[in-house]
């Protein structure tokens, strides 16, 4: 039926070409933007987890820098400990030297002074951040230090933050607050080094003097070299030196294993974050052959669908026509 008050033909033209238009503008949308899910009335259950994740994977770039800062500790430390080692070595071998008779002790023992003088020295100045992991100017022991090394959401969505925890007490070379604390100012019984001890009376050396006041002082004696230095009493002193760098040999070792330990979670985390960035993508990102094909498809039915409501719209002038007739 034909008739001049409803254009029922124009009517189903248009509410396909607004059908179309609709289409068309979300597809350009993702087109320019990027996103197949760039809003919660896009896809409320992916968009929900985009987010978290997004704000999840900050909270691991924030980790990576909380690694990196850690990383310099530990090199920092590690450097001023492997330069110990050295020194220590050195005072090593003036001693065993100070064992050949005739040797004049009085200037080795200020070759001994000078190195001891570095040892100290190394000691202060392995400082990054404002923390220094071998010298001790406190009373206590230094106990543990923390790198924070993770951040997990369980499948509760509760958070935890994991750590690597680094024993700075077996680190500490100078007790400068508390000399029973370091390595180089505690005492250390000769005696107990002795493979020949007749008695069990300590016999007490230490490295460095720093002559603290407020905790514990060493009380043995001195590992310096005089004319009335003995031969047993160098013997001793080299028993001592040999079980410092024995202790400090471990705690370098010990370091080791942790800047190993960081350097592969600094990996993981980086991987990490590519990866949940990768998963993030596949969510919510949107396929730009897939869309720029479906925008050619909707710019051909829009033109269709512009024609088709045009041809529509001339009905009612070709009813005009048959009353012209």
């Amino acid at each position: 039926m034909a008739s001049i008050m409803t254009n029922t033909a124009a009517m189903a033209a248009l509410q396909t070409l607004r059908s179309i238009n609709t289409e068309m503008e979300t597809t350009q949308a993702r087109v320019s933007s990027g996103y197949r899910v760039e809003t919660a009335a896009d896809n409320a259950a992916y968009w929900s987890i985009a987010t978290t994740m997004r704000s999840d994977n900050q909270a691991l770039s924030t980790v990576k820098d909380a690694l990196g800062l850690g990383a310099a500790k530990v090199d920092v430390a590690y450097t001023a400990m492997t330069s110990s080692i050295e020194v220590v070595t050195e005072i090593k071998q003036k001693l065993v030297a100070a064992r050949e008779p005739g040797v004049d002790k009085t200037k080795i023992n200020k070759e001994i002074s000078e190195l001891k003088n570095q040892l100290q020295s190394i000691a202060e100045s392995a400082s990054f951040s404002g923390e220094n992991w071998l010298n001790n100017e406190g009373t206590a022991a230094a106990g543990t230090k923390s790198i924070v090394g993770g951040f997990n959401r369980d499948v509760n969505g509760l958070i935890t933050i994991t750590t690597l925890d680094v024993n700075v007490t077996s680190l500490t070379l100078v007790g400068a607050g508390n000399e029973s604390l370091g390595i180089f100012t505690k005492d250390i019984d000769a005696n107990a080094l002795d493979p020949d001890a007749a008695t069990t009376t300590a016999r007490d050396y230490y490295l460095i003097d720093t002559g603290a006041t407020t905790g514990t002082p060493s009380s043995g004696a001195a590992i310096t070299l005089s004319a009335n230095t003995t031969d047993a009493q160098v013997t001793d002193m080299v028993r001592v030196v040999d079980a410092i760098l024995g202790e400090i040999t471990d705690a370098a070792s010990n370091l080791g294993a942790i800047q190993k330990r960081v350097s592969m979670q600094e990996d993981f985390v980086a991987n990490l974050m590519d990866s949940i960035d990768s998963g993030i993508g596949r969510l919510v990102d949107a396929d730009m052959n897939e869309e720029s094909t479906r925008l050619k498809a909707l710019q051909t039915q829009q033109q269709l669908g512009i024609q088709s409501l045009s041809i529509a719209n001339t009905n009612s002038q070709n009813i005009l026509a048959l009353f012209q007739n």
